[in-house]
């Protein structure tokens, strides 16, 4: 029925836009007043259907109409609608301009009943942005307007609008009563999207006033009639409303089963609508999606790179990374939350241990896919941050922006650390970390750490010790990366409850079988001490003793839990030996072998070697979806006298490597349309020899198999380590050197 329509409606803008060819008399007038109504029509057909930008191109086309024949009503109205959509896409400054012509336009012409729609819909943008007080003078407004013009059928959507603000500004009283007026409104009216919201709101704030029973059954009316009418938006806030509820009355399991189909429903309704909108506006979109102003700074960054001014990007980036930060930090402490309560369930319900661990066990998987969707998310515009900075500080600024370059380089490296030490968590809880023994110098590997934390010791007045057993050998095998992060952790932590201070770090044996030696590593200070109390808590996650303790000396609290969990993949053992007010000293042991020779590696410069091969005639293909990430793989490239083209897509990587010859392509996992997994498949049909990297910054762990199914032949995590970068292409290029024949 709705595609019958559609034709009919195509054909009537047809016969419209014939006669607007002639425009001579009244009854030319009104056939042009008709197609402005088909036009406004097809804009509605358009927007139900998701394409926005499409119903907005309709919009246009019927304004021009209306401005050309002077009907000023049309035009004020068009203005709204388009202020409408603009504020669905994100579009908050023209939706405010479009706003302020159709009030001119309705106040000069009195028509009150156009000017409290767009009233209301100046109310949601205000509210968006937090202008909570001046969203709410705007419903006042329009709810009087459409009470004086007899339009009541349109004051539930303003009703509960203020409703939704009240609850933002915890007025739990007011919030109710105005929910109440709209369900009363909406049934009279049968506006079952309105009735359904409302509910659900109503839900939330019964739930406020602390009446929990009431609030399951007014959200769960909601949500029926949310599933009925396929109001997926609703349906998905019920969900989260019902978690949210569930957890208050320490329903812990049904709170996390609410809770992973908010998740599941979440992303499906972000794919549908990076579907339906057109590529340009998808990436504003999608970066509006990971942080409010990441457009804003796109913009800032393409015209700086012309003016060569780094102080504005420098305070840019700064942003975007703290914004980043602030997320990261509300998922983990969410996740950290339902991990505590699942954990409380297990035990509440020994009689039904099977069930339990099953329902854990799914737990956990849903935790894993959480974990994964937030990192890859952050990981996307961190990308940019850490890119973005190893630019500028490449392209020679000026002597008083280096220092704070580097600092947001620090803050960059500092996210990118805190983000891999979740996973690495999430990895220990898991039993997924590999061990990676390697000869190494035991002595030098210490020494090296002090050294490197030495200054933030001496920003806090604080002497670093360091003790290695004079009859202990230097060299072992081992898995060092390991032991270094254990060292850091520990002696970061000891720097950062220590002022004008000590820090003592020992190294010695207090066991030997042949070559194996069972090592105890000591790290002492006299700072501030820990409470007999909180001792038995340090080691967990998040745990940092207290509120205040966190508060002063920063941190999340994550680096003793992976200090612990290293340790016992290690075999080892850590202890904790400490007094309020007068220090702490951590032991840890663990067992390493003896090696009599100490391996040498000599680290190479792969971008200088690159730039000895002929690399004339030499093709790479990005495959990326987001603009700014394009900008900074193609600058690195360059850097290194590589030439490359971009697409922003899977469908248009597949058709260039069908039409041209690459050497490389360096595709992206999670783009619009056919992903970079199905990409690399097709491609694999019809080219089986070309060099394809996973570009991405997905988490890897799990996923392997996906990659090596599709045919990648080797995976670069973002955001990447420059050297491990070019150490690849390196290898690749070198390689296709030695097989091409030679003329």
């Amino acid at each position: 029925m709705s595609q019958i329509k559609y034709y009919i409606l195509a054909f009537l803008i047809t016969l419209s836009t014939f006669a607007f060819a002639q425009i001579d008399t009244e009854e030319d007038v009104d056939i042009l007043k008709m197609r402005i109504e088909n036009l406004i029509t097809q804009s509605t057909f358009d927007n139900e259907r998701g394409e926005y930008f499409n119903a907005k191109d309709n919009l246009e086309k019927a304004l021009v109409i209306a401005v050309k024949i002077s009907d000023r009503k049309s035009e004020g109205e068009i203005h709204t609608k388009i202020a409408k959509l603009q504020y669905t896409v994100n579009e908050y400054e023209n939706a405010l301009v479009s706003l302020t012509k159709a009030a001119e336009i309705q106040r000069e012409i009195n028509d009150y009943g156009n000017l409290a729609m767009t009233y209301n819909i100046r109310g949601s943008l205000h509210a968006s942005k937090k202008e909570y007080q001046t969203a709410l003078d705007y419903y006042n407004s329009a709810k009087t307007k459409f009470e004086e013009e007899n339009l009541e059928h349109f004051i539930p959507e303003v009703t509960l609008n203020e409703a939704k603000v009240n609850l933002k500004l915890k007025d739990y009283k007011t919030a109710k009563a105005l929910l109440e007026r709209t369900i009363v409104l909406a049934k009279k009216y049968n506006q079952n999207n309105i009735l359904s919201n409302a509910l659900i709101y109503s839900g939330k704030t019964v739930d406020k006033l602390g009446n929990n029973q009431l609030a399951i059954s007014i959200t769960k009316e909601g949500l029926d009639i949310a599933n009925t009418n396929g109001f997926i938006e609703n349906t998905n806030e019920a969900y989260l409303t019902l978690s949210n509820i569930y957890e208050n009355e320490t329903d812990f399991e049904l709170a996390h089963e609410y809770l992973a189909k908010h998740v599941q429903l979440s992303d499906s309704i972000l794919n549908v609508r990076r579907e339906n909108l057109t590529p340009e506006k998808r990436v504003q979109y999608i970066d509006a999606y990971n942080a409010a102003d990441y457009e804003k700074l796109k913009n800032i960054i393409e015209k700086q790179e012309s003016e060569s001014s780094l102080a504005k990007i420098t305070t840019i980036l700064s942003i975007a990374l703290i914004t980043i930060l602030s997320l990261l930090t509300l998922a983990l402490y969410k996740n950290n939350n339902i991990r505590l309560k699942s954990n409380n369930m297990l035990h509440e319900k020994n009689d039904d241990l099977i069930e339990a661990m099953r329902k854990a066990e799914q737990a956990s998987k849903t935790k894993a896919n959480f974990l994964s969707t937030v990192t890859h998310e952050l990981r996307t515009p961190l990308y940019a941050v850490t890119g973005l900075t190893n630019m500028l500080l490449d392209e020679e600024p000026k002597e008083h922006q280096i220092p704070h370059l580097k600092s947001l380089k620090f803050s960059g490296d500092y996210l990118l650390t805190f983000i891999n030490d979740i996973l690495q968590i999430n990895k220990i809880e898991a039993n997924k970390v590999e061990l990676d023994p390697v000869q190494f110098n035991l002595q030098m590997k210490v020494e090296n750490v002090v050294s490197a934390l030495n200054n933030s010791a001496l920003d806090n007045n604080t002497i670093m010790h360091f003790e290695y057993q004079k009859d202990l050998p230097h060299t072992f095998v081992g898995d060092n990366l390991k032991i270094s992060q254990i060292l850091i952790n520990l002696i970061g932590n000891s720097i950062k409850f220590t002022k004008d201070g000590d820090i003592w770090v020992r190294v010695y044996s207090i066991s030997k079988n042949g070559n194996d030696h069972m090592l105890r590593f000591e790290i002492e200070d006299n700072g501030i001490g820990i409470s007999k109390e909180k001792q038995d808590n340090m080691f967990e996650s998040f745990s940092q003793g207290s509120i205040q303790i966190n508060r002063k000396y920063g941190g999340t609290g994550l680096g003793l839990s992976i200090v612990k969990g290293l340790i016992e993949i290690l075999k080892g053992k850590i202890y904790l030996k400490s007094e309020l007010g007068k220090g702490t000293t951590f032991f840890f042991e663990i067992p390493l072998t003896y090696a009599p020779e100490e391996v040498k590696i000599i680290k190479e410069d792969y971008s200088k070697n690159i730039s000895k091969l002929d690399i004339s005639n030499i093709k790479i293909l990005i495959v990326e979806d987001n603009k700014i990430n394009q900008m900074i793989t193609k600058k690195i490239l360059n850097k290194m006298g590589l030439e490359c083209e971009i697409v922003d897509n899977g469908e248009a990587a597949v058709e260039k490597v069908r039409e041209n010859t690459y050497d490389v392509v360096l595709m992206d996992i999670h783009m619009p349309g056919i992903s970079g997994l199905e990409a690399t498949k097709i491609i694999r049909t019809f080219d089986k020899e070309l060099t394809i990297f996973a570009l991405t910054a997905v988490t890897l762990e799990d996923k392997m198999h996906e990659f090596d199914e599709a045919g990648f032949d080797d995976i670069i995590s973002k955001p990447f380590k420059q050297e491990d970068f070019e150490k690849k292409l390196y290898e690749v290029l070198a390689e296709n050197e030695k097989t091409t024949p030679s003329v």
